[in-house]
């Protein structure tokens, strides 16, 4: 049976989440902008790619149109999860869901919103849910697009959206009052899905083993021996450095260990200020325990 990955056929997720397949070994065989495919096979066997919106992906991937599927967890909130199980945490696309008001709003909290607020969204049933355990009354108005124009249209008194960096929301004359919830990328997969089919194990695995690599930096470097525990005190790894004789006319060893990428600087001044020398520094694709 071949297995169906639901990705986003559009929006802030679509790219990072390609280059995440990609960096798992997942390609499409061509691209859907060329075709207008919807469903579009991979290099491996039995796997191919469903491009739909990701606010469509959980109910997609709940309902059996695809097996695995990968969207924000705001997505996934909204729809309420069922039927699904999410899989793994991917840590790209993070974003916040906020509440905004116009700058000039005389709002400064939730708690300031009256009654019969109206609030433009997408997230329907999560501003719903906010906004009763807030105790404000708030008139939910449902939108498919960009939320931010709603209050200069007069629509809409507060918006309920995503925001990244804050810069659109500026744009558009509004401010933040509330942090609704935080959200990134998931990886998901179907209730009816079984979790320990071979080919579903295997693509999970792949995606797993490239977010391990992600900060981590594979260091090679000669030492000489009189120096060789000296350098191995200041020196990171998982299990342990490998080291290896070098042949050559001085006693010299070949330490290979793996660095995290925001101690690297440091490892590698000390391991030189102790006798370390040609230092080679590599990039690491995939880890696996």
């Amino acid at each position: 049976m071949g297995i169906r990955i639901a990705v986003p056929s559009k929006g802030r997720l679509r790219e990072p989440v390609l280059r995440l397949l990609e960096a798992a070994g997942i390609e499409p065989l061509y691209s859907p902008d060329a075709t207008r495919a919807l469903i579009v096979p991979t290099n491996w066997d039995n796997v191919s790619l469903v491009y739909v919106r990701p606010e469509d992906i959980p109910a997609i991937v709940s309902a059996g149109g695809a097996e695995l599927g990968i969207t924000g967890l705001d997505y996934i909130e909204e729809h309420g999860g069922e039927g699904l199980e999410i899989v793994e945490g991917l840590g790209i696309g993070r974003a916040r869901l906020v509440v905004a008001v116009p700058e000039e709003a005389p709002v400064e909290s939730i708690r300031d919103l009256p009654d019969g607020v109206r609030v433009a969204t997408k997230f329907v049933n999560i501003a719903r849910r906010f906004f009763e355990s807030h105790g404000v009354r708030a008139r939910i108005i449902r939108i498919t697009g960009s939320a931010e124009a709603m209050p200069r249209l007069g629509v809409a008194d507060a918006i309920l959206d995503v925001s990244s960096t804050g810069t659109t929301l500026r744009l558009h004359g509004l401010r933040v009052i509330a942090e609704v919830m935080r959200t990134e990328a998931k990886l998901i997969r179907g209730s009816h899905v079984d979790p320990q089919d071979p080919l579903v194990e295997v693509i999970v695995e792949a995606v797993r083993s490239v977010l391990r690599a992600r900060g981590y930096k594979l260091v090679l470097m000669n030492v000489p021996e009189e120096v060789l525990e000296q350098v191995v005190e200041v020196l990171p790894s998982m299990s342990g450095p490998t080291i290896a004789r070098v042949e050559g006319p001085r006693p010299m060893w070949e330490v290979i260990t793996v660095v995290p990428e925001d101690r690297l600087a440091h490892v590698l001044v000390e391991a030189r200020k102790r006798g370390a020398r040609d230092i080679l520094v590599l990039s690491v694709d995939r880890v696996i325990p």
